[in-house]
């Protein structure tokens, strides 16, 4: 049964990741979060790591096998912006998200993978975003490190299908967090204009995604993107 399946989630101290690790631990999961500073929800373990360093991260993962066991259930949520127009984003804007999201989701399941493969177990779940596929003025590292977690979850599919272990994304839209709540309010009414369920996601709405494809009822689901962004992305 999976309710006692260790899950480590990354940039689980705030946002969504926090709303992630606090369900998991609802669900009766053994939860570690990964956080720069700061701390998880309670009746989590929080562990220091910062996910453009492999060495921090195989630390992180040392110490939540030691005090829960092997991770089964990596989440990997830990991301940045660094919005700008294409003509003034600088070669650091665009390395350092490319370097977090992308390059740290590369270092953290490449880790997460090894206790994986001997227990012939594990699912790795990819937070991506509805920009990644439909596209933001201003976002272009951003949109292109997380589209391109669509081809990492596919072809880990693929290398890893037939060992018990699924791969999927999750690609949330507008979600009321602290950032959208301080948009001026005629912003936030053109946004959901925008968006067919007329109205911004909370972040449980996003969680339930995530703990649904941890879950056993989703084992044969993998390479998928799921979207949780009320219709505005239509499956882009």
């Amino acid at each position: 049964m999976s309710a006692d399946r260790v899950v480590l989630v990354t940039g689980g101290n705030r946002g969504i990741g926090r709303a992630i690790a606090e369900r998991f631990v609802r669900d009766g999961y053994r939860v570690a979060v990964t956080a720069r500073s700061g701390e998880g929800p309670e009746g989590t373990l929080t562990v220091r790591a910062d996910v453009t360093d492999a060495v921090t991260i195989d630390a992180a993962f040392t110490e939540v096998e030691q005090k829960l066991g092997p991770v089964e259930v990596v989440v990997a949520n830990a991301g940045i912006t660094k919005d700008t127009l294409l003509m003034r984003m600088s070669e650091d804007d665009f390395d350092s998200v490319v370097a977090t999201n992308l390059g740290g989701t590369f270092r953290v399941v490449k880790r997460a993978s090894k206790s994986m493969l001997r227990a012939r177990f594990g699912r790795v779940i990819l937070i991506s975003s509805v920009v990644g596929l439909y596209g933001s003025a201003g976002q272009v590292n951003y949109a292109a490190s997380k589209s391109a977690l669509v081809g990492f979850a596919r072809s880990l599919t693929r290398e890893l299908g037939g060992r018990g272990i699924t791969t999927n994304v999750v690609a949330p839209g507008f979600i009321e967090t602290d950032m959208t709540a301080e948009l001026p309010e005629e912003t936030q009414k053109q946004y959901k204009a925008s968006i067919p369920a007329g109205r911004f996601a909370t972040p449980d709405e996003v969680a339930a995604a995530v703990t649904w494809l941890a879950g056993d009822d989703a084992a044969y689901i993998s390479g998928a993107v799921i979207p949780v962004d009320g219709g505005l992305g239509m499956g882009h």
